[in-house]
């Protein structure tokens, strides 16, 4: 039946430059769904022991599925960057951990949101297997205007001359996040 054939749970990949909301979104899925949000840091959970990094994925996966986490891997080019050809036996056994991890991926039941900087970083292969490719731009000017006209509560007073205009206008910030800039 159609039921068979459907893999479980909901892959998104959430990307774009550092700064525009691609955790704050995986937090806000997580308050309205009334989840939790498990950030998963992949260079606490590869090991350079070979068989060590399946049985931390395992560990991790199956306290996962009992407690209904989502499941978030933050930077995830670092794992599912581009495979490499495989030269020696350290690619074959990185290629396997990439091969391990995504199969528990797709047969983890709940929501699993992969971020990263760079989508041409993350192989075609994986991207395919995503049911939502989410791109978070850095604002333009009119939303850095709205953005800024959204951080004083009311109860400040502004210059009555204050040209929001131009502070929308303002170069994009250098670091992504638009509180790195003051007008």
């Amino acid at each position: 039946s159609m039921g068979r054939k459907m893999k479980p749970g909901y892959r998104a990949l959430f990307y774009g430059p550092p700064g525009t909301g691609k955790t704050l979104t995986a937090t806000l899925l997580g308050q309205q769904t009334g989840q939790d949000v498990f950030r998963i840091d992949l260079s606490r959970v590869v090991s350079k022991y070979i068989g060590e990094t399946e049985k931390n994925l395992a560990r991790l996966f199956d306290k996962a599925e009992n407690k209904q986490w989502i499941l978030f891997f933050d930077e995830a080019d670092a794992l599912f960057g581009k495979r490499t050809d495989i030269r020696d036996a350290l690619d074959r056994h990185a290629n396997q951990e990439v091969a391990y991890l995504l199969q528990r991926i797709e047969a983890y039941n709940g929501l699993v949101i992969l971020a990263t900087n760079q989508r041409g970083n993350i192989d075609e292969a994986f991207v395919r297997r995503f049911q939502a490719i989410v791109h978070f731009p850095m604002p333009g000017t009119a939303e850095r205007e709205a953005i800024w006209r959204q951080t004083f509560p009311p109860q400040i007073e502004l210059a009555a001359d204050l040209d929001w205009q131009a502070v929308g206008a303002r170069p994009e910030p250098r670091g992504g996040s638009i509180l790195n800039i003051s007008p």
